[in-house]
């Protein structure tokens, strides 16, 4: 049997990994300033991280979701304490696009409307509901297009209005990400958070908000909404809350009533998944990771801002696109094949996408940061 190939594949074969480097199979060096799309929020291979997997599975890796689980329950407070989030609650998956199916369907469950509003530029993942409200058209398959999705242009508050107006009685939510990853670093405007806030309030629609790749320090706070006045009704995470282990949740507000059998997952919130959550947290708060983002962040913006071809800068923490004046392509190969340095790329093929893990140091950076310059 032979892989089913849908990845474009760089040609290396990365076999161990320590902080914020990988060895390939020839033991050559790389600096990961992408972390495998956000993924990797605390290094590879953090010894508390390590161990808090082993010890565990040495006790218990797995069992359904018909036992109690105390891990569950302690993620979820530790979640709720570090996020300023205590009073939600926490249903428990598998992976950001599995989080976002959920949210969707929470939402239609309780209000009963059928319609939800989404962005230009959204990536929301690829599942049959999260993916009908991603734009992109190639990933769409016939059978989850529906007339339900509408899509609304990004920071575009007098056309969101407008289809509020239109639709009134059928919206059942709106999702939107916190800051638009695979679209390249983009911000959304207070104008447009505040609209939604107001729309969504007035017309008893729920707000989703997608934190799976601008959530868990990523930003600079511990969700990037959180620069707003906003406390969106639910909000969904994934990629770094299990650094490389698959786990996802959501967020959910207090005015939604749980039942048995409302949601259900065979493998969300188990032993070792629940182990990476906490694992993760613990070094977010005990390294102060959400502050290193920040100051990281603004490290290398301060040091890129003015090389050669730079057109912008989009940042928030250590989430950052550099907008280029040509194509990224050439650009990010050069960085990976003559300074062995792993960045990212977005669906604008100008933008240079970069997440590094949110404890990367300065030094560390200088790296990326002279990598950049050569090949500039």
């Amino acid at each position: 049997m032979n892989l089913f190939q849908v990845y474009p594949l760089f040609n290396i074969n990365p076999v161990k990994a320590e902080g914020s480097f990988l060895w390939d199979d020839k033991g050559e060096k790389y600096l990961d300033f992408y972390g495998g799309h956000a993924v990797i929020s605390i290094g590879h291979n953090h010894p508390h991280y390590q161990n808090k997997l082993k010890n565990q599975l040495n006790e218990i890796s797995f069992y359904s979701n018909s036992v109690q689980n105390d891990l569950q329950i302690e993620l979820a407070e530790k979640l709720g304490k570090i996020s300023g989030y205590d009073n939600y609650s926490l249903f428990l998956c598998n992976s950001g696009a599995e989080a976002n199916e959920n949210a969707l369907k929470l939402a239609s469950f309780h209000n009963g409307k059928k319609k939800v509003i989404y962005f230009s530029g959204s990536f929301h993942g690829r599942t049959s509901a999260a993916v009908s409200v991603t734009d992109n058209p190639k990933i769409v398959a016939p059978v989850s297009f529906s007339e339900r999705f509408i899509k609304c242009e990004w920071n575009n508050v007098a056309q969101l209005k407008q289809l509020f107006a239109e639709n009134q009685d059928e919206i059942s939510s709106v999702i939107i990400e916190g800051i638009q990853g695979v679209g390249g670093i983009i911000l959304p405007t207070e104008e447009m958070i505040q609209a939604l806030k107001n729309l969504c309030a007035e017309n008893e629609v729920v707000l989703i908000m997608d934190e799976v790749q601008s959530g868990y320090g990523r930003s600079g706070k511990f969700f990037a909404h959180q620069e707003f006045d906003i406390q969106p009704d639910l909000i969904t995470v994934a990629k770094g809350m299990g650094n490389g282990f698959p786990i996802g949740g959501v967020l959910i507000s207090p005015k939604f009533e749980a039942s048995h059998g409302l949601l259900g997952t065979t493998f969300g919130g188990n032993h070792l998944a629940c182990a990476a959550g906490i694992a993760v947290l613990e070094v977010i708060k005990n390294e102060n990771l959400v502050e290193n983002s920040e100051k990281t962040g603004a490290y290398i913006e301060s040091k890129i801002q003015d090389f050669k071809h730079i057109k912008s800068i989009r940042r928030r923490g250590l989430m950052i696109g550099i907008e280029l004046d040509q194509s990224c392509a050439e650009i990010r190969s050069n960085l990976l094949r003559k300074h062995h340095v792993f960045t990212g790329n977005s669906n604008d093929p100008n933008v240079l996408r970069i997440l590094p893990a949110l404890n990367i140091s300065e030094k560390e950076a200088d790296i990326f940061i002279d990598a950049l310059y050569s090949v500039l």
